[in-house]
């Protein structure tokens, strides 16, 4: 794993690196610097002083003075300073004319320097940076030629040699590099100091301000401090505003612009006495299927902006998915102003025109399931929508008997209760009766299973039933829903529908056994076989075989709650049924609900054309039994008739 660092490491880091640099290369050209001050000075100071000596002794032979007195001038000079040291050496012309000295043969014999000084050639020798050895060739112009007889102009005459040390010139050059050392180092602990003050440290606060909202795993939190740096709280802008942007997303619809099931949840967990009310769009998805999923968002939007515009009542609004919404109201109010408020809200979703396009409008209808207390409040409000659509309700109010549906589910015991009711023969079927829509007549039943629990209350398979899938039992009562209805209706003269499922069907057992019973019995051509539209239809080969194979007997086929789940127009003319039974969710608010009547009109025109006779369920009142007239369905079904029995007239 890699090892993180920090910024004030980087930046000390930075800036000891740029200092140490900085000082290296400081220090080396300052030595150079130094090394060429001092030589470019030494020589021009040291070809001064030896002018100046030359232009003395010369001034000295001018006036006719002895070897010895010139010697006694440079004694003299070498006492000014007792650091300096002045010699003056005699060339050969000058030794060929006037003699030689000793001193000056081994010099200009020995010593290299001095050798090519005598060829005219200045030699500057600086020895370690401490003393100043300079030789300056005297070179014989027209004036000299009078005395030395035996040169000519640009002849070596003699070499001047000095040397002083230059301690004054390095000290004041040392002093110089030092302060700009010492510059150097001070301006670099500023700058570190200042971008710790104004960078790093506001860098840090932030990075630590960024650590905790993440740590805490709540997006509500915003970055809050005050640092006087524009870029900073740019920075922090940046950051608070893309906060802004992933809390928008991930607490409300993108769609609606309402929020969403994770909120609604969260405010839920808060445990405050609250009412909820979940509200479904019924039939949605045939909405889409008609009109398009353009239509069906545009349709969500309109019905977002109603629920917002109608529920005045303190609270939230929220869409939990697709065609649900809900509304949290944690106001203190009375539980039958609510109830009345929900009905409000049905009949008023029932009542409105939609716009899905700039012409054409839709209605509605809305199953809402309601809840209210501290705790569970979701699931009871989702519990009381699934029971709602199961009996046709316009909303209802959870209450602990509804509990019964999970219940049924998930508990063991229930299932040994089924096996119960089974072994007692409390499996019954209960009849009601189909009519003939011009006739008002009754024309036929339909079997509808019951338990006959121990109080002898009857209990709807929408609590059973999946449960005894699961536990391979659902077979066993298909068996006695028809032996019960073949032998309760051997004697009449009424047709009985008779609910089979897909699963039912391609059960080698169930089949058989239907088609023994059609073959035993005297009643076979008064049997019509319900196939449950909802669970869908894909194994056509084999629902084709059975079709034809009972209807050799006499019996007839009809496709149950057709307008809901998998309903389409293709697979009805390759089962070539006999009758179309309309889902209840299209009929019960057909009086008023103008897509409701759209649909159902649809299908009975298809139905009529493919000679499929059509039976409208859940028809509860005068002004639906109108319009179905109306609408020219064949059959009806419903409370407005009567309910389910275990008699027949």
């Amino acid at each position: 794993m890699t090892q993180k660092t920090t910024y004030t490491k980087i930046t000390a880091k930075i800036i000891f690196t740029t200092l140490f640099f900085t000082l290296l290369c400081a220090y080396i050209y300052s030595e150079y610097i130094k090394n060429n001050a001092i030589s470019t000075l030494a020589h021009i100071d040291a070809k001064k002083t030896s002018m100046l000596i030359f232009e003395t002794l010369y001034t000295a032979m001018q006036r006719g003075w002895s070897k010895e007195d010139l010697n006694e001038i440079i004694n003299r000079l070498n006492t000014v300073d007792e650091a300096m040291k002045v010699s003056v050496y005699r060339s050969s012309i000058v030794a060929n004319l006037y003699g030689d000295i000793e001193k000056d043969k081994i010099a200009r014999e020995s010593i290299l320097t001095i050798k090519e000084a005598m060829k005219g050639k200045e030699s500057l020798n600086i020895s370690n940076l401490d003393f100043i050895n300079y030789y300056y060739p005297v070179v014989a112009k027209d004036a000299c030629l009078k005395c030395h007889t035996n040169a000519k102009v640009g002849d070596t005459l003699g070499v001047i040699y000095i040397s002083f040390p230059v301690k004054e010139l390095k000290v004041s050059l040392n002093e110089m590099i030092n302060f700009f050392i010492i510059f150097i180092a001070v301006f670099s602990l500023v700058i570190f100091i200042e971008l710790d003050k104004y960078l790093i440290k506001p860098i840090k606060n932030f990075s630590n301000v960024i650590k905790n909202i993440t740590n805490s795993h709540d997006i509500t939190k915003r970055v809050e401090f005050n640092d006087n740096i524009e870029e900073i709280d740019a920075i922090k802008d940046v950051f608070n505003n893309m906060l802004d942007s992933i809390e928008h997303q991930f607490y409300y619809d993108n769609l609606t612009g309402l929020q969403n099931r994770r909120k609604l949840t969260e405010m839920l967990e808060l445990k405050k006495n609250s009412f909820l009310m979940i509200i479904n769009i019924d039939s949605f998805q045939e909405i889409n299927d008609l009109y398009g999923d353009e239509a069906g968002d545009k349709l969500l939007k309109e019905f977002a902006t109603f629920l917002q515009k109608n529920i005045s009542i303190d609270g939230s609004i929220y869409r939990l998915h697709s065609d649900e919404f809900a509304y949290l109201c944690q106001k203190e109010i009375n539980l039958k102003e609510f109830l009345m408020f929900a009905s409000l809200i049905s009949e008023g979703i029932s009542q409105e025109s939609f716009k899905i396009d700039s012409k054409s409008e839709v209605n509605l209808s809305a199953t809402i399931g309601i809840s209210y207390g501290t705790n569970m409040l979701l699931i009871n409000a989702d519990t009381a929508l699934v029971v709602a659509k199961k009996t046709r309700k316009n909303y209802l109010l959870y209450d602990e008997s509804m509990a019964m549906t999970k219940e049924y589910e998930k508990n063991f015991s229930w299932t040994k209760r089924l096996k119960k009711a089974i072994d007692e023969d409390r499996i019954v079927p209960l009849f009601q009766p189909i009519i003939d829509v011009k006739t008002q007549k009754i024309v036929k039943y339909e079997a509808l299973m019951r338990i006959v629990d121990e109080n002898n209350i009857y209990i709807a398979p929408v609590h059973f039933l999946e449960l005894a899938k699961k536990n391979k039992l659902y077979h066993q009562l298909t068996k006695i829903m028809i032996n019960k209805t073949f032998e309760k209706f051997k004697n009449v003269s009424y047709l009985v529908s008779i609910n089979i499922s897909v699963e039912d069907i391609l059960n080698k057992d169930i089949y058989n056994f239907i088609l023994e019973k059609l073959r035993t019995s005297q009643m076979s051509a008064r049997v019509v076989f319900e196939i449950i539209e909802s669970e869908g239809i894909e194994n056509f080969d084999e629902i084709i075989k059975f079709i034809n194979e009972v209807k050799k007997y006499g019996a007839k086929v009809s496709i149950d709650d057709f307008g809901t789940g998998y309903s389409n127009f293709e697979y009805l003319m390759k089962l070539k049924v006999d009758y179309i039974k309309i889902d209840g969710s299209m009929i019960k608010n057909i009086d008023t609900n103008k897509n409701s009547q759209l649909i159902t009109q649809t299908i009975v025109d298809f139905a009529k054309k493919m000679n499929i006779q059509t039976v409208a369920e859940f028809v509860y009142s005068k002004n639906i039994f109108d319009k179905i007239l109306e609408l020219d369905v064949d059959y009806a079904q419903g409370y407005y008739f009567g309910e389910p029995s275990e008699t027949i007239e």
